[in-house]
């Protein structure tokens, strides 16, 4: 009853107790257990069976000896002791295999909180990870974009600058066909003049004779 009593309130002699009890499971300790429990449950049958066949005996003589009385008594007494201690030692020994199985129990269950509180914390990190890149992944979208801008207004200078040298280069054509043809009535000009002298030279050499 005082281990029973023991096993029900949270105090340092419970941890002492479960670790005692603990030990006696260990190794050889379930057997001597069995053992010992075996012996006194035969015990407490043989003692239930003097004293019902004391009580028979009263029956069929129908007298009652003081003897037989005290007998019948002390077996009642040893049978009522020894079910009453089976019964105290199944109950600590189940109170022992509950309170052990509820500390596994509370254990796995911290463990599990623990997985669960790394995850939550790698999860926020995660979340955290993903909003950086994100955030990365606009200001690249940014740039990308004031890149494609900048690509297009070069493409339309280019665009323009071609333009220019394609008129640019008929104009330096247009120039070219009018220097030719300035240089082409420069000599003809120049032919003309030169007949115009000789005309007047031989003219004017006529003259003088």
């Amino acid at each position: 009853m005082a281990l029973i009593v023991v096993f029900v309130f949270k105090t340092p002699l419970r941890k002492l107790v479960i670790m005692g009890l603990d030990r006696v499971k260990r190794g050889r300790g379930p057997i001597v257990v069995k053992t010992v429990t075996g012996t006194v449950f035969v015990v407490m049958l043989a003692t239930v069976y003097n004293a019902v066949a004391i009580q028979r005996r009263w029956i069929q003589e129908g007298e009652v000896n003081p003897t037989d009385q005290i007998l019948h008594a002390k077996h009642l007494l040893e049978a009522s002791l020894m079910g009453f201690s089976l019964f105290l030692a199944l109950m600590i020994d189940r109170l022992h295999h509950y309170i052990r199985e509820l500390r596994l129990r509370r254990k796995s269950m911290e463990a599990v909180k623990k997985q669960n509180r790394v995850f939550e914390d790698s999860k926020l990190s995660v979340s955290e990870e993903i909003k950086v890149m994100e955030e990365e992944m606009t200001k690249l979208r940014g740039r990308i974009k004031q890149l494609e801008t900048q690509l297009e207004e070069k493409t339309k200078e280019a665009s323009s600058a071609e333009t220019n040298a394609i008129a640019l280069k008929k104009q330096s054509e247009g120039f070219l066909l009018e220097y030719d043809r300035l240089l082409e009535e420069n000599q003809n000009l120049r032919s003309q003049l030169q007949s115009i002298d000789r005309r007047l030279s031989f003219s004017e050499s006529k003259k003088v004779m």
